[in-house]
């Protein structure tokens, strides 16, 4: 572990409004402050289903199941009929047919996939989540739906895949995507983009902590990395603005059979729709 960690700084984009309503209620109360941060933080924004994902959305078999842990419910979608099974997880603001292009060609592939809406995103209910519920949701429906060969995530969805690796989800191979990687970088870089003190960062993490019952830094992606064996394929952009390519290289320093994959000039998302990638994934995943 390195005497300092890097700062993988995120970009986000905040309304005019919510800045100048956040600077108010700083200025009124810095408890209430902590409180609306972290409402804002855990509330994800629930996006229309894009036409170009409706095909896997009709072909899917949907189901809401319980995921106990949480006391929350999620839709699950069955996609290809295959006895192997992959795991995709989106990222935060997501939707279980995000990786619709990988999805496909893993079908081709001759692979089944099994994803999700996570708690309070597209189709599964509730206003808001946080990192730890993902993890949950990704345990339960392996069992209910495992084994599965391997896993493919986004985002937060690749740092839930490799905390729920940790923490006992049994698969060959892991792939993740665009993936974050310090919870505390993360959260310093939402309060500065909220223009509010940096001390701030730190009451908000203790609120979490408190609230959610979880040791944020325990979801850092690295501090996964370091306890996982199976073969890891980190992929990244290396103009990715919304998360650093750092937080690739980090994981990836990390990581006891890892394997790094940086693009350039594809960023957060067009990412999901690269041919190059798409195959580097597949190939990945089919090795031996």
């Amino acid at each position: 572990m390195p005497k300092k960690t890097p700062n993988h700084k995120q970009s986000l984009k905040i309304p005019k409004l919510i800045l100048l309503f956040s600077k108010i209620i700083a200025s009124i109360s810095p408890k209430l402050s902590v409180l609306f941060s972290a409402k804002l933080f855990t509330t994800p924004i629930k996006h229309r289903t894009p036409k170009r994902e409706l095909e896997m959305e009709k072909k899917s078999i949907q189901k809401l199941i319980e995921i106990p842990a949480i006391n929350k419910k999620v839709m699950i979608y069955k996609y290809g009929e295959s006895d192997k099974k992959i795991l995709l997880s989106h990222g935060w603001s997501g939707r279980g047919t995000h990786l619709f292009k990988i999805a496909d060609e893993l079908l081709k592939a001759g692979f089944s996939t099994v994803s999700f809406d996570a708690p309070a995103h597209g189709k599964s209910p509730g206003k808001t989540t946080i990192m730890s519920e993902f993890v949950e949701t990704i345990l339960e429906i392996e069992r209910q739906f495992g084994p599965f060969e391997a896993a493919v995530g986004h985002s937060l969805g690749g740092m839930s895949l490799l905390n729920a690796t940790k923490k006992g989800l049994a698969i060959n191979h892991l792939a993740i995507i665009g993936s974050g990687d310090v919870i505390q970088d993360i959260l310093d870089d939402f309060i500065v983009k909220l223009e509010l003190k940096p001390s701030t960062s730190s009451q908000l993490r203790l609120h979490f902590e408190k609230n959610y019952k979880v040791k944020m830094d325990d979801y850092s992606g690295y501090k996964s990395a370091i306890e996982i064996t199976i073969p890891v394929l980190v992929i990244h952009d290396k103009n990715d603005t919304e998360v650093s390519v750092e937080a690739a290289i980090h994981i990836h320093k990390h990581l006891k059979n890892g394997e790094l994959f940086l693009t350039e000039g594809l960023g957060h998302r067009k990412i999901l729709g690269n041919s190059e990638v798409i195959e580097k994934v597949v190939r990945f995943i089919n090795r031996t």
